[in-house]
């Protein structure tokens, strides 16, 4: 089986590096993630049917067992394809649980049974022991049924200069709107915080006016909103322009593009904003 990080989340760190792969790697990483997300869709089918007729759930080891001579199982590294089918089971076992919940009043809308995702790409995760660094690139192993198909057994990702690579313990590739991350799970030290509980910050959340702040340490200020209003507004116009008289659901590679330029930009001024917050407010620890 892959490794399966501890519970204890709040040890482990998460960095996001946008890749810029070759043609040849891109290819490999789109047939990888494609063969993850039909190897889920297999695993959704088995568990779905063995709902409808039992009410029960395969388990994770019995899900294994059941597919590892599917084709799209191997044409995955073995404990890759093995976390793609953990991450189905996962999603059936959490169904059970709020299924439980809204039977006993916990939860007021009935959850849905997972369901199946055509033509898409899916997430692939790799344990850090199949991972190997060499010349500053990582190597990520492939199937037999690939290199016996294509002739390749791996293929290779920077690495980033920022972090260890002994502290990494799992490596995902994440494939999301037509680009593709890597999301490398590091083990941090625990910090330990010396926290001043008499010192309070008031935020007010607003549009033009995005975060109103007040202390009570005597410093106040506004983070302006305009201009991520500005490039909202652009966003949502574009793309009303773009699905006009197309059918429901409409999908291309050019909102794609701007949805991914758009969610960067979001998520860009939002670590801003917490910085600034930070250094304005006066309640900084002097270091």
């Amino acid at each position: 089986m892959g490794n399966k990080l501890e519970n204890n989340s709040s040890n482990y760190g998460c960095q996001q590096v946008l890749l810029h792969p070759t043609p040849e790697t891109r290819a490999v990483l789109e047939y990888v993630c494609a063969e993850s997300n039909k190897l889920a869709n297999c695993g959704i089918y088995l568990c779905r049917q063995l709902y409808f007729k039992t009410g029960r759930i395969p388990s994770n080891f019995r899900l294994h067992k059941l597919l590892q001579r599917n084709p799209h199982y191997r044409a995955m590294h073995s404990h890759a394809a093995q976390q793609t089918l953990t991450a189905v089971a996962e999603s059936f076992q959490s169904f059970l649980e709020s299924l439980k919940d809204w039977r006993e009043g916990k939860i007021q809308d009935k959850p849905s049974l997972p369901g199946y995702k055509k033509n898409s790409l899916k997430l692939v995760s790799y344990p850090s022991a199949d991972v190997k660094l060499k010349d500053g690139q990582l190597r990520f192993p492939l199937g037999n049924q690939v290199k016996a198909w294509f002739g390749i057994d791996a293929f290779y990702l920077p690495m980033p200069s920022n972090l260890d690579f002994e502290d990494i313990r799992e490596f995902r590739i994440l494939p999301r709107n037509k680009e593709f991350y890597l999301e490398l799970v590091y083990r941090v030290k625990p910090v330990q915080s010396d926290v001043d509980f008499s010192k309070a910050l008031g935020i007010d959340h607003g549009v033009d006016n995005w975060l109103a702040c007040v202390s009570n340490v005597g410093t106040s200020f506004i983070i302006d909103g305009k201009h991520l209003k500005s490039l909202n507004r652009w966003y949502n116009k574009h793309v009303s322009t773009i699905k006009e008289n197309k059918p429901q659901g409409f999908w291309c590679n050019l909102l794609s593009r701007i949805t991914e330029k758009r969610n960067r930009q979001m998520r860009d001024a939002v670590n801003k904003a917490a910085r600034l917050i930070i250094k304005k407010s006066g309640l900084e620890t002097p270091s």
